[in-house]
C-alpha cells in the first residue's frame, strides 16, 4: 500500500513539473494525488476484505 501511495506522490510532483509547476504547485500536485491514492487503496481493503469474510 505504501508503494502505491508514494508512487501516486511521485506521479503527481512529476506531473506538476511536466506542467511547468515550481515549489508549492509540486507538493500541492503530491499532496493530492497522495491522498487519493490513500483513499482508493483504503476502499480497495475494504472491498476485498467483505468480499473475503
Amino acid at each position: 500500500m505504501w508503494l502505491v501511495i508514494v508512487g501516486a506522490v511521485l506521479a503527481g510532483v512529476l506531473y506538476a513539473r511536466k506542467k511547468g509547476g515550481r515549489g508549492l504547485d509540486m507538493a500541492q500536485y503530491g499532496a493530492v494525488w497522495g491522498i487519493a491514492a490513500t483513499l482508493v487503496s483504503v476502499l480497495v481493503t475494504i472491498i476485498v476484505t467483505r468480499m473475503a469474510g
